[in-house]
């Protein structure tokens, strides 16, 4: 990653418009409804919030090198029945606060550990495309990204899976042909099934 700024900043760009996409596509009545997603033990309201707070909150927030307020880490956000809208601007403001290859240099302190900008960076983009797919899959959309990005996450999860295992973050990875997607392999290495285009049963989770 020689230039991140320039190699990462545009499938940030692209990963944060197609969360926006499938977040306008989640109802109201899909939120009210109880049952797992693929990350275990989450409803899909609890991995809305998630989503919602790590990939635009917190991605504005390690770009200014801040922690993310209390008040923001216990919001629901789906409270408001226009989050979705405000998720994509927020989003908007995300990106944008990364749109300085400044930013990309130097660490971010995380509190308990500090990490490289770029990795965090990274980290935020597949966690933007990854719980992209959980999300669509549980409200039966579809997320679309490019091979390029695909192909990003697909690196960014496998250099980062025995970190995300640690704490059990992802599941195992699940078997995929050697010629499968680029993004289901993605999928797959961070413990999920891309077979599985619906919500799983409990017998069927897979990994955050």
């Amino acid at each position: 990653m020689s230039n991140p700024y320039k190699n990462v900043h545009p499938y940030m760009v692209e990963c944060a418009a197609e969360a926006a996409r499938v977040a306008g596509g989640v109802t109201a009545a899909r939120l009210a409804e109880p049952g797992p997603t693929h990350c275990p033990d989450w409803d899909l309201r609890t991995l809305v919030n998630h989503w919602v707070l790590y990939t635009s909150h917190g991605l504005e927030h390690r770009a200014l090198r801040g922690q993310l307020p209390e008040e923001l880490t216990g919001r629901d956000f789906t409270a408001d029945p226009g989050w979705a809208r405000a998720y994509a601007e927020q989003l908007d403001r995300a990106v944008a606060a990364w749109d300085d290859p400044a930013v990309w240099e130097g660490e971010v302190d995380l509190g308990m550990a500090k990490m490289p900008a770029a990795d965090i960076a990274s980290m935020i983009v597949k966690e933007m495309a990854v719980h992209g797919w959980d999300v669509a899959t549980a409200t039966g959309q579809e997320l679309r990204i490019s091979d390029g990005a695909a192909r990003f996450v697909l690196d960014v999860v496998d250099t980062h899976a025995a970190l995300y295992r640690q704490y059990d973050g992802f599941a195992d990875p699940v078997p995929v042909p050697d010629d499968a997607p680029l993004f289901d392999q993605a999928l797959a290495h961070s413990g999920r099934d891309p077979r599985q285009a619906r919500r799983p049963s409990a017998e069927q989770r897979s990994g955050t």
